[in-house]
């Protein structure tokens, strides 16, 4: 028994060996990094663009109809819309003047109101002239979907580069105001109750409507 299991032991060692540096071969050197937490690789990304018009008002009474036409096709050029932040950059000259309420009368077409405090802009607006600086904020989600690796082939219980991809995705879509995914929103407020029930208030005072008188 002896001679006969004495040339079988060193054939199996190198078969061994042959595989042990065939499954370290085909081990990748640097593998990534697993994500063994809940939060997701891929997160909203927030990026804001500003856009600015030089208005020239009617000295201080107002603009006149010529320069409102301007901003019109202006706020069209660029299709103004709901989300758009308007703010007036003056360092307060026009705050309360003729010239930001005909501005705010303009805005309000679309259905906006002009914001407080304007973001800074590069250069500044021609003397006697008033900036008008128009910001939009654009959520999304980039590499996603993401199927990079695969969830099966996760030996340390990781998530996959996908997850959150659907959830993160609807949310960037569907936010009203996206700087909300950076600041957040204070809770602060005395106007969270007529915030809250304006939908019903609206539905409430509506005319009725259909056979019957039924809304």
């Amino acid at each position: 028994m002896s001679m006969k299991n004495g040339p079988i032991r060193p054939l199996l060692r190198p078969a061994l060996l042959a595989l042990g540096l065939a499954f370290v071969a085909g081990t990748p050197a640097t593998a990534e990094p697993s994500n063994r937490g809940m939060e997701s690789v891929n997160q909203p990304v927030v990026q804001r663009t500003d856009f600015v018009f030089d208005a020239t008002p009617d000295g201080y009474s107002g603009l006149s109809e010529a320069e409102q036409h301007r901003i019109l096709d202006w706020f069209d050029a660029i299709h103004l819309s709901y989300g758009d932040r308007v703010a007036i950059a003056d360092d307060g000259l026009y705050g309360h003047s003729s010239v930001a309420s005909a501005i705010g009368n303009l805005v309000g077409r679309y259905g906006l109101l002009l914001a407080g405090v304007a973001p800074r802009t590069a250069g500044e607006a021609p003397s006697g002239a008033v900036r008008i600086v128009v910001s939009r904020s654009i959520a999304s989600v980039p590499d996603c979907p993401d199927w990079k690796d695969r969830s099966d082939s996760d030996f340390q219980g990781g998530l996959s580069y996908n997850y959150g991809c659907a959830t993160n995705g609807n949310l960037a879509a569907m936010i009203a105001n996206p700087e909300d995914l950076v600041q957040g929103r204070e809770t602060r407020s005395d106007l969270r109750t007529a915030t809250s029930s304006r939908a019903i208030k609206v539905y409430n005072d509506a005319a009725p409507t259909g056979a019957g008188g039924l809304k």
